[in-house]
């Protein structure tokens, strides 16, 4: 299996004009296939304009998503479109890749998770991994990335469903209570990111700025609501955003450390706090 230098020659001019010809084609806007392609928005951003040359393991990741050949992005060779996806995973393997690494983080931690283990459950080698992302650390921000986006896209999807900011409240609070499989692991990675937040490393960084994304949507939703008059009038927002959202962190630490049967009565008596915290204090009477 190649490796990530098996990529011969370095980006060129070109090479943008060609990525920006794969977005075009994907028919996607640039942020979401940033997001197909488990890269910083800022940093595809930055590659397309000519401030930043792509690495090659992320012009792997692109050549993977549009189907072309990587040689052809680099310029070092024809261009050539597989007609089937050469994985046979959906998503291709960098998705599976990355949705592998999240499992495990969440089952083993983040610290426990080594290459080979990836490797292992892709039923692949640890080359093939590095071609797509060259060092440990890389894929683990990566797998973090994509897992913050998931969560941003499911509950841009539920807010987008609700009829007021009422609503919309109910729809976070149902969202962050782990009552399905998905839902915990998600936790479990949250929570495994806390430490990394505390030692302020790049990934733990990278979760405190999407952790003020979260709160700052909830703040959101506070200001709407107080506008519609569902919500009481004088709330601070921000005070708001911050007491509900500690609330949750708190009650679903506690939900994850029950197991069995009784997980399900913990997720029922959060969610239930959750709504008389919300009723008794944001809610208009």
């Amino acid at each position: 299996m190649e490796t990530d230098d098996a990529l011969d020659g370095a980006p060129t001019a070109d090479t943008a004009a060609r990525v920006r010809g794969v977005i075009s084609a994907a028919g996607v806007s640039q942020r979401e296939f940033a997001r197909r392609v488990v890269m910083d928005p800022s940093k595809l951003s930055r590659s397309l304009s000519g401030t930043r040359r792509f690495t090659a393991a992320e012009l792997a990741r692109i050549a993977d998503e549009g189907r072309v050949d990587a040689g052809w992005l680099l310029g070092t060779r024809p261009r050539e479109k597989a007609t089937e996806p050469s994985t046979g995973v959906e998503g291709g393997r960098p998705l599976q890749i990355v949705r592998e690494t999240v499992r495990l983080i969440a089952e083993h931690g983040f610290h426990a998770v080594r290459v080979a283990d990836i490797a292992r459950a892709c039923a692949t080698s640890s080359a093939a991994i590095h071609y797509h992302f060259p060092g440990r650390a890389e894929l683990l921000e990566a797998a973090v990335r994509w897992c913050m986006d998931e969560d941003t896209a499911r509950r841009a999807a539920r807010l987008a469903e609700a009829d007021d900011a009422a609503a919309e409240l109910r729809q976070l609070i149902a969202l962050q209570t782990p009552r399905t499989a998905q839902q915990r692991r998600q936790w479990a990675v949250w929570l495994d990111l806390w430490a990394e937040a505390a030692r302020s490393t790049a990934v733990g960084r990278l979760h405190s700025e999407y952790y003020r994304q979260w709160r700052e949507t909830v703040a959101d939703v506070v200001r709407r609501g107080a506008g519609q008059g569902v919500f009481r009038a004088g709330l601070d927002p921000q005070a708001a955003a911050l007491t509900l959202t500690a609330l949750i962190d708190g009650l679903a630490t506690h939900v994850l450390s029950v197991g069995g049967p009784s997980s399900a009565a913990a997720a029922d008596a959060m969610h239930a706090a959750l709504t008389a915290h919300v009723t008794d204090t944001i809610l208009a009477p």
